[in-house]
C-alpha cells in the first residue's frame, strides 16, 4: 500500500524514524528494513540524528541486495535555531548556501545522488512565515526543480503557516510532518489544509505524545475485540484517516507488529471514538 501526493510520487504507507537512535542508528535501520519498512526518515542535525549512520546502514543493506531504488529516503534541512555548534553548513553563509551545503552533505552521508523527500525541519518563527522562510523554501524548490529530490515538504508547521506557504510558494509542499496530539484532534487543522492541497500528512510521536489515551477503556476494548495491540490500533487509525505514521521503535518485535497494523480494519464507530478520545 502506498500514498500519493499531488505530484504523483508513490510513498510507502509507514515510515521508520531515526531520531534519538545515536550509535544504534545503523543497526536499527537494518532491523527496520529487515522487518519490512521501506521508508526511512532522518535529518542533517547532530543534536537528534546520526544521518551518516543511516548511510552506513544503507551501504550494508545494498551489500545484501536491498538497493537504493527499493527504499524511500527522507531527510531535512535544519535551520541554525535547531542546531548546536555542529552545523552541516557554514552558519555565517546566506540561507540559500546553507540549504545547498546541507543538501550536499546529506547526499554524501546517505551515499546517494538523489533524495525521495527533502523537508524544511521547521519555520524560523512560531507565527507566520518571514523572509528567512521564503528564502529557504525557494532554495528547496530549486532542489526539486533540478531533480535532486522527488518531493519537498515542511515539518513542525501550524495550519496558518502551511496555508501561507501554499499560497506563496511556486512549488507547494508535497509532505507535512508534525507531532500529532490526540488532544488536538490528531492535528486536525493541519490535516485539513493537507487534504485541501493533496499534501501527504506524516504524523510522528503518535504513541509518545499520547500516552494518556492508552488507559482509555474504549481504546482497550477496540484492541481486545480485534486481538491487536494498542499501538497497532493507533497506527491503523492513522492510516485510515489518510495519515502516514512514523514509528521509531527500537524493538524488532514491535517493528513487525507495527507493520501488521495495515491488516486491521477499524469500523466507522471505532474511528469516531479514537478521533475524539483525547479532546
Amino acid at each position: 500500500m502506498s500514498l500519493t501526493s499531488y505530484n504523483n510520487v508513490p510513498v510507502p504507507s509507514f515510515m521508520y524514524g531515526t531520531a534519538w537512535k545515536k550509535e544504534s542508528t545503523t543497526q536499527l535501520v537494518q532491523l527496520a528494513v529487515g522487518a519490512g519498512f521501506t521508508a526511512i526518515d532522518t535529518a542533517n542535525q547532530l543534536i537528534h540524528y546520526q544521518e551518516a549512520l543511516v548511510g552506513d546502514a544503507l551501504l550494508a543493506l545494498a551489500q545484501q541486495g536491498i538497493t537504493r531504488d527499493r527504499l524511500f529516503l527522507q531527510t531535512k534541512f535544519t535551520p541554525t535555531n535547531g542546531q548546536d555548534h555542529r552545523t552541516p553548513y557554514d552558519a555565517s553563509a546566506n540561507l540559500t548556501t546553507q540549504v545547498t551545503q546541507s543538501f550536499d552533505s546529506s547526499l554524501a552521508h546517505l551515499r546517494t545522488d538523489y533524495l525521495d523527500s527533502y523537508v524544511l525541519h521547521g519555520p524560523y518563527q512560531r507565527r507566520g512565515l518571514g523572509d528567512a522562510d521564503q528564502e529557504v523554501w525557494a532554495a528547496i524548490e530549486e532542489l526539486y526543480r533540478s531533480g535532486k529530490t522527488k518531493m519537498i515538504g515542511i515539518s513542525n508547521v501550524t495550519a496558518d503557516q502551511l496555508t501561507q506557504l501554499c499560497s506563496q510558494a511556486v512549488v507547494k509542499p508535497m509532505m507535512v510532518q508534525n507531532r500529532c496530539y490526540a488532544a488536538l484532534g490528531w492535528d486536525e487543522e493541519v490535516r485539513e489544509v493537507c487534504r485541501a492541497h493533496n499534501i501527504i500528512y506524516q504524523g510522528f510521536s503518535l504513541l509518545t505524545a499520547n500516552q494518556g489515551i492508552f488507559a482509555e477503556p474504549a481504546i482497550r476494548a477496540i484492541a481486545q475485540r480485534l486481538g491487536a495491540g494498542l499501538a497497532q490500533v493507533v497506527f491503523r487509525f492513522a492510516m485510515q484517516i489518510g495519515m502516514l505514521p512514523l514509528t521509531g521503535t527500537t524493538n524488532p518485535q514491535h517493528m513487525k507488529e507495527d507493520l501488521q497494523a495495515e491488516q486491521l480494519t477499524l469500523t466507522s464507530e471505532d474511528m469516531r471514538v479514537i478521533e475524539t478520545i483525547g479532546i
